[in-house]
C-alpha cells in the first residue's frame, strides 16, 4: 500500500500542454549511472544485486533490460525512479543527481517527468478505469483530465471498458490501464516493467506500437525490462543484467523504428 500510495502521488502533473502528446526538449543524457551497486541482506548473508553498474542513456533512446528472473531487472527501474535508494553510486536523471534529493524532491521529479508502469498494475480497485487514470491530473487540478484520461484509454483499446472496475477486467486490460496511466502525464522518461507481458499477441503489439509511436512523436526515452527477444531487438540498445552486471548486446532494428529526427 505504501508504493501504492507513493505511485498516486508521483503521478500528479503540472499544468498541460495543448497536444495529446507535445514534444520534449531534454538534456543530450536522460540518464547517467556511476559505479550503481544494490544489496540486500537476508538474515547474516548478504545478496548482491547490482555491482559496479555504469550505464549512459541518451534522451529519445529506447533500451531493452533483458536477463533470468531475480536477475535485479525490476531493481534497477525502481532504483532509476528514485523508490530504491542504491547502497553505493551516483543516479542521474536528466542532470539531477536523486542521491541529492529528498523524498519530497523525488515525488516532484516522478511527478513532472517519469512514467512507470509495474508488473503488478497497483490500479485503485474503487475507482472505474476512467478514474484510474484521470486521478494524477485530478489531484494536480487538471480541468481536462477526463479528455485526456479518455483518450488514451481509447489508444490502448479499452474506449468501452472505460467505466469498469479493475475487478471486472481482465490481467492483461489491467495492464492496459495502468500503461495508459503512466502515460497521461506526458513523461520525459518511461520505465516500464513487462509492459505487455500480461497481454495476448495482438494487443501486445498495439501496446509496442503506441510505446514506440510516443517516442517518435515526443522524443520519451524508453527503458523496458522484456522476456520477448523480438520486442527487445525493436529498442535501439539491449542490455543483458546478470549476475549484478549490465552487458551490451547487438541489436539490428527496423528502419521504421528509427531514432525521431
Amino acid at each position: 500500500m505504501a508504493l501504492l500510495t507513493k505511485i498516486v502521488h508521483t503521478l500528479v502533473t503540472p499544468a498541460p500542454d495543448t497536444e495529446l502528446f507535445p514534444r520534449w526538449h531534454t538534456p543530450h543524457r536522460m540518464i547517467e549511472l556511476e559505479d550503481l551497486s544494490l544489496h540486500y541482506r537476508l538474515g547474516d548473508t548478504r545478496i548482491e544485486v547490482l555491482r559496479s553498474v555504469r550505464l549512459h542513456v541518451a534522451a529519445g533512446e529506447r533500451v531493452a533490460i533483458t536477463g533470468p528472473s531475480g536477475s535485479g531487472k525490476t531493481s534497477l527501474l525502481l532504483l532509476l525512479s528514485g523508490l530504491e535508494r542504491p547502497a553505493a553510486g551516483r543516479i542521474r536523471v536528466q542532470g539531477t543527481e536523486l542521491g541529492t534529493l529528498d523524498a519530497d524532491a523525488l515525488a516532484d521529479l516522478r511527478r513532472d517527468h517519469i512514467g512507470i508502469v509495474f508488473q503488478s498494475f497497483h490500479l485503485l480497485p474503487s475507482l472505474s478505469a476512467l478514474d484510474n487514470v484521470a486521478l494524477p491530473l485530478q489531484m494536480a487540478g487538471q480541468r481536462d483530465a477526463h479528455t485526456r484520461a479518455a483518450a488514451l484509454l481509447q489508444r490502448v483499446g479499452l474506449g468501452e471498458r472505460q467505466q469498469h472496475y479493475p475487478g471486472q477486467l481482465s490481467g492483461g486490460e489491467q495492464q492496459r490501464v495502468a500503461i495508459a496511466r503512466a502515460l497521461v502525464h506526458r513523461p520525459r522518461l518511461l520505465l516500464a516493467d513487462e509492459p505487455t507481458g500480461n497481454l495476448d499477441d495482438h494487443t501486445g503489439e498495439a501496446i509496442r506500437e503506441l510505446l514506440f509511436e510516443l517516442n517518435r512523436e515526443t522524443g520519451t526515452t524508453l527503458v523496458l525490462v522484456t522476456h520477448d527477444p523480438a520486442f527487445a531487438a525493436r529498442c535501439d540498445r539491449v542490455l543483458r543484467l546478470h549476475d549484478g552486471q549490465l552487458h551490451e548486446e547487438a541489436v539490428r532494428h527496423q528502419a521504421s523504428d528509427a531514432l525521431p529526427a
